[in-house]
């Protein structure tokens, strides 16, 4: 099936059979790498992407239903440039090997978007090998206390 797909800003037109997954598309169809397959079941948030503002798990998500934009963490910020929760994840140290570090970012992102109350439980879905919770929440924290627009 011939699908369209608008990711990062760039529409691309892709060829892809019916049970092809976001995450395939985006990774082996258009080198787009951020989203990580970890589990390939949904349960790690590793291949967490933005549709249409939203949160997604890719690897749940068939290419040929993506009607929105696509943001991975590549399409956060322009230019050379960081997402102010990209910044935080430095500067509180919220990564260790990086693994689940974008999905970990396109998670967060939605949570000070929307403001969540319990940073916690939203982000319990996005599994962390290297256990920097602690930090990845001190992350969002900083997030949400800055004055920069997300």
């Amino acid at each position: 099936m011939d699908i369209s797909l608008q990711v990062n800003g760039i529409l691309e037109q892709l060829s892809v059979e019916p049970g092809v997954t976001l995450l395939d598309a985006l990774r082996e169809r258009l080198g787009v790498t951020g989203p990580k397959k970890g589990c390939d079941r949904g349960q790690c948030g590793a291949c967490t992407v933005h549709v249409d503002g939203r949160p997604v798990l890719a690897c749940l998500t068939l290419a040929g239903t993506v009607r929105g934009p696509v943001t991975t963490v590549e399409g956060l910020a322009p230019g050379d440039g960081l997402h102010p929760v990209q910044q935080a994840f430095v500067d509180q140290d919220a990564l260790q090997c990086g693994f689940c570090t974008s999905g970990q970012v396109m998670s967060a992102v939605a949570a000070v978007e929307q403001d969540v109350p319990d940073v916690r439980e939203f982000m319990s879905g996005n599994l962390c090998r290297c256990a920097a919770y602690p930090n990845i929440v001190a992350a969002i924290e900083q997030a949400r206390r800055s004055d920069a627009t997300v």
